[in-house]
């Protein structure tokens, strides 16, 4: 009974009036009926405070504490309540919160490592169904070679050629992972300058033209002929991230379809848009369209190529220039890729630039 509050409570209550009604039987002028009077009232007043406080402010807290503790012992976090800390005068309630705060923490921890375990396991199936493709193709057309086709010349070099281009996109895929593992852990440094954005874009086109054109997609570069865009960032790097994006809005676009390029040069910054009028991106998708190997279903399937990290290592690159990638996309009109990208100090803003017409690529 003595480890309940109600327990001790009575105890101490007895012990409070037992003391007042000692003190004032010392008293001459009290009275038989006055001292049981004040014993009562004492022990009445003394067993509900000292109830209520160690209820409240001692047994209660104890017992949270207990039933946090039985959590993290049996490693059931789940049901931990993110707890506001309130003010109280209970040194328990602290005590308390901590220990809720140790929990939540720990919980985060483990739902960390195992969204990184699931995350593992997608990777490890990716990349050994990525390798799988250009290797299985080079053993068939090596072991065809080796079964006795080597004696017909055209077939050599026909399968030759066709080993080669698999080992090829072999070679690109490793290199792509290489990149983007050493950009996630550091390795690759940024080297900044300062040079033409607009430029670069114009020398993505030039390379890209030959491919639209065989698929008669049209390719508008706009932007403001007395405007500046030079901007202060690592060239080599941005170039790849202007070939990704423009490349992707040619290659997922359709027949005879078109690719829009604005340029634009804002007060402190200059702002890349590419928008192609394609097959779109599922909402579904499109917050995982930057993620290693990850492949829109039909518009993007492995029947058009590539490694499945360009985007991937855009968004690091990007994330490298304090920057970040957007993308908004309507199933059946297209997508739009935007960026932005510092303005240099040096660059040569005017007050009221002329608009030059569309320019064609």
């Amino acid at each position: 009974m003595l480890a309940t509050s109600r327990g001790i409570s009575l105890v101490l209550a007895l012990a409070i009036s037992a003391l007042v009604a000692a003190f004032l039987s010392l008293m001459d002028d009290a009275t038989t009926l006055l001292i049981l009077v004040a014993g009562a009232l004492s022990f009445s007043a003394s067993y509900l405070l000292i109830n209520i406080t160690l209820e409240f402010l001692v047994f209660r807290e104890i017992g949270n504490i207990y039933s946090l503790l039985e959590k993290i012992q049996k490693k059931d976090l789940s049901e931990i309540a993110n707890k506001s800390s309130k003010s109280s005068i209970s040194p328990l309630r602290k005590i308390n919160s901590v220990i809720n705060s140790y929990a939540l923490a720990r919980q985060k921890e483990i739902d960390t490592l195992q969204k990184n375990a699931e995350f593992r396991r997608e990777f490890i199936a990716d990349i050994s169904h990525e390798l799988k493709t250009p290797i299985f193709a080079t053993q068939g057309y090596i072991h065809t070679l080796l079964d006795g086709a080597m004696d017909d010349k055209q077939v050599r070099m026909k399968f030759l050629k066709r080993a080669a281009k698999s080992l090829d996109s072999l070679d690109i895929l490793v290199q792509d992972l290489l990149t983007l593992n050493q950009m996630e852990s550091g390795v690759i440094k940024f080297h900044f300058s300062d040079f033409d954005l607009k430029e670069i874009i114009e020398e993505v086109i030039d390379e890209l033209e030959h491919k639209a054109s065989k698929r008669k997609v049209k390719i508008n570069f706009k932007f403001d002929s007395e405007k500046s865009y030079i901007t202060h960032a690592d060239r080599q790097k941005i170039y790849r991230v202007c070939q990704n994006l423009i490349f992707n809005a040619v290659k997922y676009n359709h027949d005879e379809g078109e690719v829009k390029i604005n340029l634009k040069a804002q007060k402190n910054h200059i702002q890349v848009e590419i928008k192609d009028d394609g097959q779109g991106i599922p909402p579904e998708d499109l917050k995982r369209i930057f993620e290693r190997f990850y492949r829109v279903e039909k518009s993007r399937n492995k029947k058009e190529g590539g490694t499945g990290l360009g985007l991937a290592i855009v968004k690091h690159i990007l994330e490298g220039h304090k920057s970040k990638i957007s993308v908004s996309s309507t199933v059946g009109k297209g997508s739009i890729f935007s960026f932005s990208l510092p303005l240099s100090k040096t660059a040569n803003q005017e007050e009221n630039p002329k608009t030059e017409p569309a320019n064609s690529k």
